[in-house]
């Protein structure tokens, strides 16, 4: 199989979110780093480490044959040279219903490695309530 280098940590996380919605293993392992110090959470789930582990909880995320689109909202990223810390709520739907899933808080982690940039971590959980704009938010003072 041949790598992908990706020049962003912003181009490793197109091509994460593009992998989930494609149901594509192949695409979604590319984007990690062959570490074995990777770690993924999926909402409410146990933690996963390594290669292996991660490659098996996503294949069975795949394998639910529900295909999944992404809405991401309030994006907020920290980046350094070798380093990149993004944070997003997820808006998920099942291609075919109506109804959206319960948002989610996600935070990725990328690595500048010398294959390109690498996802070493991925930690999602449930939010409380969709994200509102800050512009949208009332300003009370206390």
């Amino acid at each position: 199989m041949k790598r992908i280098i990706y020049a962003s940590a912003q181009d490793t996380e197109t091509a994460f979110y593009e992998a989930i919605e494609k149901s594509d293993l192949e695409a979604m392992m590319s984007v990690w780093s062959d570490d074995d110090d990777i770690v993924c959470v999926h909402p409410g789930g146990a933690r996963f480490t390594g290669m292996a582990q991660v490659r098996e909880s996503w294949r069975k995320i795949f394998s639910s044959n529900q295909h999944l689109h992404f809405r991401l909202q309030q994006p907020q990223s920290i980046s350094g040279t070798a380093i990149a810390v993004h944070s997003v709520y997820e808006e998920i739907t099942i291609i075919g219903e109506k109804k959206t899933l319960t948002p989610v808080i996600a935070t990725n982690i990328y690595l500048r490695t010398e294959h390109g940039w690498r996802m070493v971590l991925h930690h999602a959980s449930p939010a409380p309530a969709a994200p509102e704009s800050d512009t949208k938010r009332p300003k009370t003072l206390h």
